[in-house]
């Protein structure tokens, strides 16, 4: 073994590391907010109001990329996860309802860095696992995040239960700063951005440029933002199966969640072997096309089925994701991947959450057994569109 593949295999190890640790945090803080708004308050919509404080930065990724480009990133990574940390520290200071104000406010800034270290990441994983690599590194980080999924939130109510969200935010300000430390070690030789003056609009332009002529990249960017919008309608849809398909308690919906998580835990084990074998466009359709089967056939009032389903769409909506990040990374020229992923992330995610708003309305007047099949076509539509599309 050449010392150079044993460095890009501890460099590796130690960047999804540091992003297990943090989204760890993350994701035990996320619903722990929630809770806490709820404790203090009694408020539903207010506790509800968390989520959208983390995610509205979102909205922003073209712009906030910029900042992963401006500078290496390495070392930007060791600063604003030591930055977080003690920002999470002045939620000590939450004690009533009078002062959720502070915890409003850090959950934005929270959000705002998220798209930042976000950016960063996928920047820096090139240089540190080399190219080759890049769809097994997104693979297993898309296992990590769904692990964490099924896992950090117990632990965020848990923690929650015995210590309040000081304890929450005392565990996520340590995981933060582990993950610094992790930064801190990795090897990596970056070169030094160019800092001549420009406007913020213009390299902010200059990223979504990047993304939109990219005849490769554009397709699997438009292909994930329709899978994003189908999944969000897909999810609005859920309680609807669990109570008038199964005819089972609101409780069930955390089992399907459960195996719809495990389902994604497989597909990014499996990710890297399958993108080389089938490259990044098929590998997509292949992914929307069985979200699109699962969908379809959850109007079915099966458990099994259900369960089945759940496995599928699990396993398929990951797909589409990890191969248009994967394009981005590896087509990008390096100055311009920060802003073209941030890019990317707000054109997926932000129908996703358009969708999920649009279902709570539209599964009101329409039936799942009528609307889900309907997003089982559309995905099968798209599934085929991508395929049918030359890599040029």
């Amino acid at each position: 073994m050449t010392s150079t593949s044993t460095a890009t295999r501890g460099g590796f190890r130690l960047l999804l590391a540091a992003i297990v640790v943090s989204g760890f945090g993350t994701s035990a803080m996320w619903l722990a907010a929630g809770i806490w708004v709820k404790d203090l308050t009694g408020s539903d919509s207010l506790a509800a109001l968390c989520a959208f404080a983390l995610w509205a930065p979102a909205l922003a990724g073209p712009l906030l990329g910029t900042v992963a480009d401006r500078t290496r990133r390495r070392p930007l990574l060791v600063a604003v996860n030591l930055g977080l940390g003690l920002l999470l520290l002045s939620l000590m200071a939450v004690d009533s309802a009078g002062s959720l104000w502070i915890l409003f406010a850090v959950l934005v800034a929270y959000g705002a860095c998220g798209v930042v270290t976000d950016a960063a990441e996928a920047a820096l994983v090139p240089a540190v696992v080399g190219r080759q690599s890049l769809g097994d590194f997104n693979g297993l980080r898309t296992t990590a995040d769904e692990g964490m999924k099924l896992v950090a939130p117990l632990a965020g109510a848990g923690l929650f239960a015995v210590y309040g969200g000081a304890g929450v935010a005392l565990l996520d300000a340590a995981t933060f700063a582990a993950a610094a430390g992790l930064y801190a070690r990795l090897r990596v030789r970056e070169s030094v951005p160019d800092r001549r003056a420009a406007g913020v609009w213009f390299r902010t332009a200059e990223g979504v440029r990047a993304l939109w002529r990219q005849e490769r990249l554009r397709p699997l960017v438009l292909a994930a933002a329709a899978t994003m919008l189908l999944a969000g309608l897909n999810g609005a849809a859920l309680y609807a199966v669990v109570d008038g398909g199964l005819g089972r308690s609101p409780s069930y919906a955390g089992v399907l969640y459960a195996v719809q998580g495990a389902g994604s835990v497989v597909a990014g084990l499996a990710a890297g072997g399958l993108l080389r074998r089938l490259g990044e466009r098929l590998f997509a359709a292949a992914g929307i096309a069985l979200f699109a089967v699962g969908a379809g056939l959850r109007a079915l009032p099966y458990d099994a089925v259900a369960l089945g389903c759940s496995a599928a769409i699990g396993m398929g909506l990951p797909c589409v994701l990890i191969a248009a990040l994967t394009a981005v990374q590896r087509e990008t020229p390096h100055a311009l991947v920060g802003r073209a992923v941030a890019t990317a992330h707000t054109l997926m995610f932000a129908p996703n959450a358009v969708a999920l708003a649009m279902g709570a309305g539209l599964i009101a007047v329409v039936d799942h057994r009528v609307l889900l099949p309907l997003l089982g076509a559309a995905g099968l539509a798209v599934a085929c569109a991508t395929a049918r599309r030359p890599s040029a």
